[in-house]
């Protein structure tokens, strides 16, 4: 007789339990994907920082560098340019390049930031997984140059 088939009810639950657990921790490790609206509840939302509000002249240009965050792995720091009231680049200045992990890191990270900083128009944006020093620093860099480029 199968091992299954028995009147074996606790064996049962334990193992129906050990599958429910297995399957829950395969969908909570699955990432949506950058493009999807989904990831946009899964992070904090940074202070806003629209660029409603136009540079000095229309049509003008401005540029303006962010300061320095310090991180755990090291400084990220960010700099904008403005124009005609719409964020139109976002440039990482210094990022954390001290080790081949870091590069590897910089080297995905870096430019999803930069196009979703351009997409939102502002400093909401989501982190990048596996980048969550960088990107926390990026977004604070980022939303001081943001309220400089309109102050």
């Amino acid at each position: 007789m199968h091992a299954l088939r028995k009147n074996r009810p606790l064996r049962r639950i334990v193992l129906a339990s050990a599958t429910t657990v297995s399957a829950m921790v395969l969908l909570l490790s699955l990432k949506p994907h950058a493009g999807s609206g989904l990831a946009a509840g899964a992070s904090t939302p940074a202070p806003q920082g629209d660029v409603s509000a136009p540079p000095s002249s229309p049509g003008a240009s401005k540029t303006v560098t962010g300061p320095t965050v310090q991180t755990r792995w090291g400084p990220v720091q960010v700099r904008v340019t403005v124009q005609g009231g719409r964020l139109t680049d976002v440039t990482a200045v210094q990022y954390p390049t001290d080790n081949p992990h870091d590069r590897e890191i910089d080297s995905y990270a870096l430019p999803q930031l930069r196009r979703e900083a351009l997409a939102a128009q502002s400093a909401r944006i989501d982190m990048v997984s596996g980048a969550t020093y960088t990107s926390t620093g990026y977004r604070q860099s980022l939303q001081s140059a943001l309220d400089q480029a309109h102050g």
